[in-house]
């Protein structure tokens, strides 16, 4: 297995494609409330980081430190071991992160004693495996990165979960997440877009090229409209992605 930071190796023009989603941002800043200051852990380029406020970020990867797209102080360096004193921050945040994280339970008790409070978003893998990107991708599917990933259970486990929020994805998301385009399947066929999200890109080469070649005919036949045709009427999709809340008792 490469040791390598996941992003190392797939995060080559990540900034491109993962545009901070508007509704998101919104729903992330409320949840921050008047928190004074802010540690975003697993940082990437730094969407959804607050910028109005005292806020450090602490990201592995070399590839998307070079990617950041604002002037928070960063920290090269990994969520298990975190190096900041007892109680440094009012909140601890991540976004889409806990899934690369190595020990996620390490990586909780760590934002846990660093921090007041801890606000992550995440997804289930149960029902983000139901998408239906993955009926052509089916072997992503079976990947460890998605068949394990941390749950709002597994947070509740280490943190004390204060609430839970559903963060549909809008019809036009900008942020190009796994489930982005779930209206606009023939994004789906982008070499860039494939890149951009960990689903896709960690699949080698000829995974990837079968996967695109199913979804391509039907798309062509018309196969796909037949199948998820009803996801047109739709204005938002309820892929999975949670913001989890939690506060130290």
């Amino acid at each position: 297995m490469n040791d390598a930071p996941v992003y190392d190796r797939i995060g080559a023009g990540y900034a491109e494609q993962r545009r901070p989603e508007p509704r998101w941002v919104t729903q992330i800043a409320n949840a921050l409330g008047d928190a004074g200051s802010v540690l975003n852990v697993g940082a990437g380029t730094g969407n959804y980081e607050p910028t109005d406020r005292p806020t450090v970020a602490i990201e592995p990867s070399p590839v998307m430190l070079e990617q950041r797209i604002n002037a928070n102080p960063v920290v090269q360096g990994v969520a298990e071991r975190l190096p900041f004193a007892d109680g440094s921050f009012d909140v601890a945040m991540g976004t889409l992160t806990l899934h690369h994280w190595t020990d996620v339970v390490e990586g909780l008790r760590e934002v846990r004693r660093v921090a007041r409070r801890q606000i992550f978003m995440l997804f289930e893998p149960l029902q983000t495996l139901d998408y239906w990107l993955l009926q052509y991708f089916p072997v992503a599917a079976q990947s460890e990165t998605e068949l394990q990933a941390p749950t709002t259970d597994t947070i509740a486990g280490v943190l004390d979960v204060v609430r839970v929020e559903p963060m549909p994805v809008p019809a036009e998301c900008s942020d190009g997440v796994a489930a982005a385009y779930w209206r606009r399947p023939e994004r789906y066929l982008d070499p860039a877009v494939q890149r951009s999200m960990s689903l896709l890109a960690l699949l080698d080469e000829d995974e990837r090229a079968r996967g695109s070649a199913r979804l391509a005919g039907e798309l062509e036949s018309g196969r796909w409209r037949e199948r998820f045709g009803h996801l047109l009427e739709l204005t938002e999709f309820d892929a999975g992605y949670r913001l989890v809340i939690a506060q130290n008792s």
